[in-house]
């Protein structure tokens, strides 16, 4: 069973940095898609924040561009979402998400995820 963890979430104030990390077990497609979602408070959607895939493609939206950094240790089975000058407007409950990437191709949508990691930035 596929099963993905957050971490890393927490309270800092404007101009400051965090490391978001998701560990991913029971993975065994062979290939994998990745992304990391936020919710901002009071908000339902869900807006993208990165994504990448396997095979190296990697995609940022929004005020992510410039900012955020995204990678993935293949043999820690762990995604990493580097923050930096984070502003009030990146606070919000940060997921991430998995999909095999024959499945993200045929269904444009992610199969596993996580349960979220708080992010709480003040000016």
């Amino acid at each position: 069973q596929v099963q993905l963890m957050e971490s890393g979430g927490g309270s800092v104030e404007s101009g400051g940095s965090l490391r978001l990390s998701c560990v991913v077990s029971g993975w065994s497609e062979s290939t994998y898609c990745m992304g990391w979602y936020r919710q901002a408070p009071g908000e339902e959607d869900l807006r993208g924040v990165a994504h990448l895939t396997s095979m190296g493609a990697i995609t940022y939206e929004g005020s992510a561009k410039g900012r955020f950094t995204v990678s993935h240790d293949k043999a820690a089975n762990t995604s990493y979402l580097d923050m930096k000058d984070l502003n009030p407007e990146d606070t919000g409950t940060y997921y991430c998400a998995a999909a095999s990437c024959y499945v993200m191709i045929r269904e444009a949508r992610y199969t596993y995820w996580g349960q979220g990691t708080q992010v709480t930035v003040s000016s």
